[in-house]
C-alpha cells in the first residue's frame, strides 16, 4: 500500500498537530501526520517483535538480527 495516497477530512487538534509540525520539523501538515503514521507503525512492529522474542515464534541471536538489520538498511 507504500505510494498510494487517498484525501481524507478529518478533525484534529490544532495545538497537538503544531507541536508535533514543530517537533518533527516538518514543512507541512500533511508530512508530519505521514511521519506520524511512519512512526506508529514502526512502534507497532517493535511491539509485536518484543512479543515474539521468546515464545519460539521468532528466534534469533544479537548477532543475526544486527546483521538482518544492516541489509535491511542497505537496501533504502
Amino acid at each position: 500500500m507504500a505510494g498510494t495516497t487517498k484525501r481524507l477530512s478529518i478533525a484534529l487538534d490544532h495545538a497537538l498537530l503544531a507541536e508535533a509540525r514543530r517537533l518533527t520539523r516538518s514543512r507541512t501538515k500533511r508530512e508530519t501526520i505521514a511521519k506520524a503514521l511512519e512512526e506508529l507503525v514502526k512502534l507497532e512492529h517493535r511491539k509485536a517483535l518484543a512479543h515474539a522474542v521468546g515464545t519460539g515464534l521468532f528466534e534469533t541471536t544479537e548477532a543475526e538480527f544486527r546483521s538482518r538489520r544492516r541489509r535491511m538498511h542497505a537496501h533504502r
